[in-house]
């Protein structure tokens, strides 16, 4: 429990060290790059699993 709030106050910590638009900013900018990321990945897996079921014929 002491680690989840000490977790908690050292996050609060970092984020009002640093003003609010950049936080958010970086925040986003993150999140997008990971979110193409992931997009990208899914739709190669769905081509892979696409071409192994039906390219065998």
């Amino acid at each position: 429990m002491q680690n989840k709030i000490l977790r908690m106050l050292m996050v609060f910590v970092i984020l009002f060290s640093f003003t609010s638009c950049e936080v958010i900013g970086d925040i986003f900018k993150a999140g997008m790059g990971f979110g193409i990321f992931i997009v990208i990945f899914v739709i190669a897996i769905i081509i892979f699993i696409f071409a192994k079921l039906f390219g065998n014929k």
